[in-house]
Parts: structure tokens; C-alpha cells; sequence
């Protein structure tokens, strides 16, 4: 089996009733073993090498970069340890450049898959919280400017006769790997053979899982079963959940399923894709000589593919 989804698997505790007191946050983010984790302009601190690090600030610095940042949010607590995030966005490099050397600002999804996952597990989660922050200054209702309340989960509206209170939004996608037999459509038989789209933007060579964002008054099921249709005109059956992972680039939650498929002929949609085919577990080990490569090795897509070849190994 693969490993776990990248970016899951945090190991803080959010503090989900602490933060609702003002005073115990403003505490624990004066606290002198408190760890910053900066945040500009989406990306993160990280500090390269063989082994990317996840870089946070603690000591004398964590006031300069609380004083600087247009957003700060409470992560939540690891033992005695509390993280919060800080948005230093609004800032240019060459003014933070003391605060955060020898480390850079980079995205995250350059690094990611090299990273210990409890490490990019943060780091994703920092990136989320203060994307969202800087996309709901305003109220979505009266155009009146939001307050952070909740040590950062929360964000209420300035005006009184509104009031309404802003939570943190992600956006469901469905991402699903389709399976059928190689001589056809065979139920409850061997999957040998995967379906698989590249878009025209993507790397070249690159192939990866169907997906699609979920409509309102859509099931899940029913999102994976709609968008196989409309994209490769594949009609499927056997829909089941097989792992979930937050993807913050810039707010979506990604669920992944599998599914068998009823029919075989391809009819895909070219205004969205530029080639959607079958591949057998053959032919993907020998993508890299065929000039095509699998998606990125911290997606969900990837996860999916290699838990279906691993089946092929017995693995």
C-alpha cells in the first residue's frame, strides 16, 4: 500500500475551545517557546536541500513578524509548544530577509514530496488558513470590513446591524482513478487497465486521475459518476471512497475515489482535456521512456494511481 496522502496527518492539537478566549491566545502567542510560521504571498518558509525543512520562527523574532503581519492565526498546540501563522505578505522580501535567512520563500509544491510529512502537513495548513484571511477582509453580505476572533478561525463583521460571523472554506473536488478490465467491462474481475487525461496546461507528458468540483444538491457519488461522463463520456459504476487530502492551492479539499467502468469508448471533452486513453500497469512503468510522466508525487492522483499498481504487485 502507498504511504499516507501528503498533507495529512497533522499532529496538533487545535485548541478549538482555548482559542475562543482572547486572553489565553494573546498568552500563548507571547509565550517565549512560541514558533511562528510565516507565510508570503502562498508560499512558504522552507530551507532547501536534499531534505526541504519547514522552517518556523521562535526567540526575539516572533514579535517582529506578529508586528508585521497583516493576519496571525493560532495553528494550535503541540505539549507546551504553540503555532500560529503569521501572513507577512504585505512585505518585501529584502525587509524580511533578517527575520527568516538563511531560509526562503518558496511553494510548498516544490518541496513537498521531499518533506517529513508532519512538516508539510504544517506548512499546507498555514498556507490555507491565511489564504482565506486575506480573501475575506470584507463581509460577503454588507461589503463592511471582518475582525479575526477565534485566535484566526474566525472572522466577524464590523457592522452591527449585520454581525455575520466568517468560518474557513474549502472547496470539494471529487478525484477519482476509473478501472476496468483490459479485454472490456468485467465486474468483480481484475482491473487491468486505468483511465487516465492530461490537460494542454500541464507538464508535457503529463497524464493523471480524472476530477472535478462537486455541484450543489450532488452527492459525492453522483459527482464522480457526472464527471467521468461529461469529461472522457465513460459511463461507471461501483463508486467507492478511498482517502481525502487538503490541497491549498489555493482552497480545495480533494476526495478520492475509485470506480469501475460500464463502458469502454472514450469522448472527451477538448475544450477541458487534450487526450483522455486506457493505460495498462505496463505501460505506465514505462512512461519515462515514452516521453509521459504520472502527476506530482505529493497529489492525491499519484496516491491513487500507485494504490492500484501496488494491487497489480500483490503488494
Amino acid at each position: 500500500m502507498p504511504k499516507r496522502v501528503f498533507y495529512t496527518g497533522g499532529a496538533l492539537d487545535r485548541a478549538a475551545l482555548q482559542r475562543r478566549d482572547a486572553d489565553w491566545v494573546a498568552k500563548r502567542l507571547a509565550a517565549g517557546s512560541t514558533r511562528i510560521v510565516p507565510v508570503w504571498r502562498n508560499q512558504n518558509l522552507i530551507l532547501a536541500g536534499e531534505v526541504p525543512e519547514a522552517v518556523t520562527v521562535t526567540g526575539k523574532p516572533v514579535r517582529d513578524l506578529v508586528d508585521m503581519a497583516a493576519h496571525v492565526t493560532l495553528l494550535g498546540i503541540d505539549g507546551d509548544i504553540a503555532y500560529f501563522a503569521a501572513d507577512v505578505s504585505e512585505h518585501e522580501l529584502s525587509v524580511l530577509a533578517h527575520l527568516v535567512a538563511p531560509a526562503e520563500f518558496m511553494d510548498l509544491r516544490r518541496a513537498g514530496a521531499l518533506m517529513d510529512r508532519q512538516e508539510g502537513t504544517l506548512l499546507a495548513y498555514a498556507r490555507g488558513m491565511m489564504h482565506w484571511h486575506g480573501r475575506q477582509c470584507f463581509c460577503g453580505d454588507c461589503g463592511y470590513a471582518t475582525e479575526s476572533r477565534h485566535g484566526g478561525h474566525m472572522r466577524a463583521c464590523t457592522n452591527i446591524g449585520c454581525g455575520r460571523e466568517h468560518f474557513p472554506r474549502t472547496d470539494p473536488a471529487v478525484i477519482m482513478l476509473i478501472t476496468r478490465s483490459a479485454n472490456g467491462v468485467a465486474p468483480g474481475g481484475r482491473d487491468d487497465v486505468c483511465l487516465l487525461g492530461r490537460q494542454p496546461k500541464w507538464a508535457d507528458g503529463m497524464y493523471s486521475t480524472l476530477a472535478g468540483f462537486v455541484d450543489p444538491g450532488e452527492s459525492l457519488e453522483e459527482a464522480v459518476i457526472r464527471e467521468v461522463m461529461e469529461e472522457a463520456g465513460v459511463a461507471v459504476t461501483d463508486v467507492r471512497y478511498r482517502a481525502s487530502q487538503p490541497w491549498p492551492f489555493p482552497s480545495s479539499l480533494m476526495l478520492g475515489f475509485r470506480a469501475r467502468a460500464e463502458t469502454t469508448s472514450i469522448d472527451f471533452d477538448e475544450t477541458e482535456l487534450e487526450d483522455v486513453r486506457w493505460f495498462d500497469r505496463d505501460e505506465i512503468a514505462r512512461f519515462e521512456e515514452s516521453g509521459r510522466r504520472l502527476p506530482r508525487k505529493d497529489s492525491i492522483s499519484r496516491w491513487l494511481i500507485e494504490e492500484w499498481l501496488a494491487e497489480g504487485r500483490g503488494d
